[in-house]
């Protein structure tokens, strides 16, 4: 494989590891824990694995360890820092016992049932130390939700020897791990399931897991490039920049982002759904810092907008909610796509049906027909950058003929997603991820299953994180998914009342009519700490520091 000169000298990088897994580690138990909610529900569905206590790793005695081989899945869409996670687990395992194997399943959990894998040797993890991307072994979407597929799997794992598989992946693909360890907990197959905390949108983080990898990285490489259009926007000062960026379900890379580069306003989609906004609301407040800048002759600015805000604006939210039942019908099986549209608008509510009619055609027809595996609304490929500056457009047209307006108003567009998914790590990523991979080996070792491995007190020094595991269950509660009310690990959204949205709502007024951007620049690997090992502003803010 050819190298570039900083992958060169970033293969040289050694992720730095809390002091509780730098040598021998002892197992320090907690308090059993419960579900964050539908605690009977939960337990009914988890017998053999509810309930169980958190663990911390804190120095201790050397052991010796049997042998034991392990597997390794990388699920869901890429994050930076996913070749450290499985780098860190390698190392782990090694020096636990230089006989143990690590087989990593290729293309994600499908890799598993379809007994596609490779076993991971030195020479294959040393390629990839401190790289991004997940093209190692790859990733896939494949849901683990079934019996055949977790028989099928246990053929591969009895016949590579394996006592433990760890899946790399964001709340889906965990709540599908907890699946899978219960399954081969009731069974008594002996088989241990470990989750790693994976999402660059920010979306699966609680008391227990502050960050979830790749967020930092991926909230940087974004910052740099709106830093750079806000440099351009206030060299030109001609044009509005509408720049979408990736979550889905959360606006933390949004929020992130803006109090990186303070933009002139940035959207927050769990605000809107407090407020009950309208789409003609957000088109309202917008139009209006547009028209305030143009008062003081300044006709450009930048606005980020989360990809999922749509689904935020609660008349929207509830025609989508219904839209998810109607479709999930067994009626609609099998029909055209014309013919689902019909369906669909023939079950709607009074209520919904007018704000689907209100919508222009394209977003209507991809609110209702456009679905990813999890039955979810395919959010990233509405344009709600164009579709928000065009309505911004009409209404300043209507504010000019009506003498409210004076001015020109032109646009440019973006929306930052996979930019940002295969990034090199930033150093806090390189050292955290490689720091949860060391944590689900030890896991392994303690014989847990049906664990995450977590890291925390992550704005101190590395040396000072706190490394161990949390029960999946601890994170679930019942959400109604493709019409059925599911098990899943409950995301976690912006909280309005937390320090990082305090933040931001203290200075927007002042973005909003200042130009008051900044230049975040590139990721810097090698310099001063101050410059290279800071943890994002939104985990800085949330503990204090």
């Amino acid at each position: 494989m050819q190298k570039s000169a900083l992958q060169v000298a970033r293969a040289a990088y050694q992720p730095k590891l809390p002091s509780g897994l730098q040598g021998a580690v002892k197992v320090q138990e907690g308090a059993p824990t419960q579900s964050v909610d539908n605690q009977d529900e939960i337990k009914a569905l988890f017998p053999n694995t509810y309930g169980m206590p958190l663990v911390e790793f804190v120095p201790g005695e050397e052991t010796a360890h049997e042998p034991m081989n392990v597997g390794i899945i990388l699920s869901g869409g890429q994050a930076p820092g996913g070749h450290n996670v499985i780098t860190g687990l390698f190392d782990a395992v090694k020096k636990l016992n230089p006989a143990n194997r690590v087989f990593g399943f290729i293309l994600g959990p499908g890799g598993l049932v379809d007994h596609d894998y490779m076993e991971l040797t030195d020479d294959i993890i040393n390629e990839y130390r401190n790289t991004g991307g997940f093209d190692m072994i790859g990733s896939g979407r494949t849901k683990l939700e079934k019996v055949e597929q977790f028989e099928k799997g246990l053929e591969i794992i009895r016949e590579l020897g394996i006592k433990a598989i760890v899946i790399i992946g964001g709340d889906d693909s965990n709540t599908n791990a907890c699946v899978l360890a219960e399954y081969y907990a009731a069974k008594n197959y002996g088989v241990q399931v470990i989750g790693c905390p994976k999402t660059i949108d920010g979306d699966l983080k609680n008391e227990q897991i502050e960050t979830s990898f790749g967020f930092d990285t991926a909230c940087k490489t974004y910052s740099e490039l709106i830093g750079n259009i806000e440099r351009d926007c206030n060299s030109a000062r001609k044009y509005w920049h509408f720049i979408k960026v990736m979550g889905r379900s959360a606006s933390h890379i949004a929020l992130e982002c803006a109090l990186q580069t303070q933009p002139n306003i940035c959207l927050i989609s769990e605000e809107i759904e407090q407020k009950n906004m309208s789409l003609d609301d957000v088109v309202e407040y917008i139009a209006s810092a547009v028209a305030k800048r143009a008062e003081d002759g300044n006709y450009f600015g930048t606005v980020i907008i989360p990809e999922g805000v749509i689904e935020f604006i609660p008349a929207i939210k509830r025609l989508i909610a219904q839209l998810n039942d109607v479709l999930a019908l067994p009626e609609a099986k099998g029909l055209d796509r014309s013919e689902l549209i019909d369906f669909a608008k023939s079950h709607l509510t009074e209520d919904n049906l007018a704000v689907f009619n209100s919508l222009p055609t394209n977003v209507a027809r991809q609110l209702a027909l456009d679905r990813d595996p999890h039955g979810n609304v395919q959010v990233s490929l509405i344009e709600t950058e164009k579709l928000l500056s065009t309505m911004v457009s009409q209404k300043i047209e209507k504010w000019k003929k009506e003498g409210k307006y004076n001015g020109k108003f032109a646009t440019q567009h973006h929306f930052f997603g996979y930019e940002g998914r295969c990034a090199a790590p930033s150093n806090f990523d390189a050292d955290y991820c490689y720091a949860l991979g060391a944590s689900a080996a030890q896991l392994i070792a303690a014989g847990k299953t049906g664990y995450m491995a977590i890291v925390k007190n992550t704005t101190a020094p590395a040396a000072e994180w706190k490394a161990g595991g949390v029960p999946i269950t601890m994170m679930m509660n019942m959400e109604r998914r493709n019409g059925e009310m599911k098990p899943v690990i409950r995301k976690a959204l912006v909280e309005l009342d937390g320090a990082p949205f305090k933040k931001f709502a203290s200075m927007r007024e002042t973005w909003a009519r200042e130009t008051a951007y900044v230049y975040p620049g590139p990721i810097q690997y090698w310099g001063p700490t101050e410059v290279c090992d800071q943890p994002t502003k939104t985990l800085a803010l949330e503990q204090a520091k």
